[in-house]
């Protein structure tokens, strides 16, 4: 009882807080003895570094108008010093290989003994032409123009009707003397090969992809040969070499197909030119003759005016027979441009004048090695003066 009484325990005291102690005063240390004094500051170094850097020139996103016309310039006159070396070492190349031919080494034969100017040198001529797959037309041609003149006595010695001879024979061959030439408004060009079997129409197309790069030319390649195997893989193989690209769809293909996705393609990439490869055929073969006309409607449905250029490949050592086999492509599909191939082998060379005389259709390339560089433009001049070479010295001038 009396709890209340009892004493209570005092409160545990409250301890008053700290006070702040004040800050440090940081006194500088004392210079060591042993090190250097500080560099003393230098405001304009410190203004220098504390400036923000120098703003780049800005770059150039173009040409000026002098720069472009300079570069121009010398593209052309690269292009026109590289076609220069070019038609050099055709002269060269054409020469070497047609002066081997039978034409040429007949009619040499013929000329080089100073023969006697009479009826029978002109037989003789008349049948070297001939030999020669010269062709009737054109032989006939040449040697009944030779007879008159001779008759009027306007030829002095056997040497005048040789030159005779070279004249008339570039008369007939002027005219076919065209080059192929690639219009840049009608991008992409489209350049359809035809042919028969054998002819070298892969071949010539990587030659052509080479010469039209060398022009500065971008194309593309479709690999329609889809009936001869390993056709595709020669065109990619070329396609690699020159590092072009091939649209194939691969063996046994509808050729139409490859050539219509092909232009697609080269319209969509804006490609300049686009050559597509067929499968060889016989021109005796109705219905093969009549898929070339297919692959040329397929093509206008997406350009009217496709293919711009249609050229045909002949093998130059078929003789007359190549003239039958261009009426049949011609009648087919409507022939623009020829290249005659393999020259350099066993062809006798007069096949050239029998196509100028009986189908003038232009005659664009001739094939006169395997090289790549060997598919050379044609020239009547230099082609005629492989066959028929003037000797003669050129006269002193003064």
């Amino acid at each position: 009882m009396f709890e209340f009484l009892k004493k209570k325990p005092a409160p545990a005291p409250v301890e008053k807080p700290a006070a702040p102690v004040p800050p440090a005063t940081l006194e500088p240390a004392a210079p060591d003895a042993g090190a250097s004094a500080p560099a003393p500051r230098d405001p304009v170094a410190e203004l220098a570094a504390a400036a923000p850097p120098p703003a780049e020139a800005p770059v150039r996103s173009g040409w000026s108008p002098d720069e472009l016309v300079a570069a121009f310039s010398d593209v052309q006159a690269e292009k026109a010093a590289r076609l220069e070396a070019e038609r050099a070492a055709a002269r060269v190349a054409v020469r070497e290989t047609m002066g081997a031919s039978l034409l040429a080494r007949s009619l040499g034969g013929l000329f080089s003994g100073n023969p006697k100017l009479d009826e029978d040198l002109l037989d003789e001529v008349e049948t070297a032409l001939v030999s020669a797959d010269v062709g009737i037309a054109a032989t006939t041609d040449l040697v009944s123009r030779l007879r008159k003149r001779m008759k009027a006595r306007e030829f002095a010695d056997a040497g005048a009707l040789q030159a005779a001879l070279r004249a008339d024979l570039l008369a007939i061959l002027a005219p076919i003397a065209q080059p192929l030439e690639i219009d840049a408004t009608k991008a992409p060009f489209v350049i359809l090969t035809v042919g028969v079997n054998g002819v070298g129409k892969t071949t010539t197309i990587g030659k052509l992809a080479r010469r039209f790069q060398l022009d500065g030319h971008s194309l593309m390649l479709a690999a329609g040969d889809t009936f001869r195997a390993a056709a595709v893989e020669q065109l990619k193989i070329w396609g690699e070499r020159n590092n072009v690209v091939v649209i194939s769809q691969g063996q046994n293909a509808d050729a139409a197909s490859v050539a219509f996705d092909a232009l697609q393609a080269a319209k969509s990439r804006n490609f300049d030119v686009l050559i597509a490869d067929t499968a060889g055929r016989l021109h005796t073969q109705a219905g093969l003759m009549a898929e070339l006309g297919k692959i040329r409607r397929v093509l206008t449905k997406l350009d009217p005016e496709a293919p711009h250029e249609v050229l045909m490949v002949i093998d130059g050592t078929t003789g007359q027979n190549a003239l039958s086999q261009l009426r049949a492509f011609h009648a087919a599909v409507g022939v623009t441009g020829l290249v005659v191939t393999k020259l350099d082998g066993t062809a006798k060379g007069g096949v050239v004048a029998a196509i100028a005389k009986q189908h003038p259709i232009p005659l664009q390339f001739i094939g006169v090695g395997e090289g790549v560089d060997d598919l050379r433009p044609f020239s009547a001049r230099e082609f005629v003066e492989a066959l028929l070479p003037d000797d003669e010295p050129a006269p002193q001038a003064g």
